[in-house]
């Protein structure tokens, strides 16, 4: 049997949330009732893309297939990390913690950015191109994120 304990929100917290109740559960209806219309304007919000989407959505579920943003290309280092860089630059963008919880680190966007850049001139320095596949081992290390 699960324990379903439901903790109230504090005030100091609510006060400055993006969403509230009402506005969760008008945005929740606005997405079923009509999703494509809910998706683009999500999209178009939050995601920097780098050719446009000529459709939201196309599904075949009788084949198991769905499609999201048809003909749209978003690059993940600029929507993860460059468009954070003018305003959140020295914010905390990962926090990462070990195993004993004496090991930890918190990463800003600055510093992201910079080990991605390392590690991306250090792959090209080995010849990896566009294109090529690389298998990086992720054990649980903040560095992983890098990679």
């Amino acid at each position: 049997m699960s324990d379903h304990s439901i903790y109230p929100v504090e005030k100091h917290f609510s006060k400055d949330a993006w969403v509230d109740q009402d506005k969760y559960l008008t945005m929740y209806r606005r997405s079923v009732e009509n999703p494509d219309a809910f998706w683009a304007e999500q999209s178009e919000q939050f995601l920097t893309w780098n050719l446009p989407w000529k459709s939201i959505s196309r599904s075949d579920f009788t084949l198991a297939e769905a499609n999201w943003f048809i003909g749209g290309k978003l690059n993940v280092t600029v929507n993860c990390i460059d468009r954070h860089l003018p305003n959140r630059a020295n914010q905390t963008a990962i926090i990462w913690e070990g195993d004993d919880p004496a090991d930890n680190s918190l990463i800003t966007y600055s510093q992201l950015h910079e080990h991605v850049c390392r590690l991306g001139n250090l792959l090209r320095q080995r010849g990896v191109k566009k294109g090529d596949r690389v298998c990086i081992y992720m054990p649980m290390i903040p560095e992983a994120a890098y990679a």
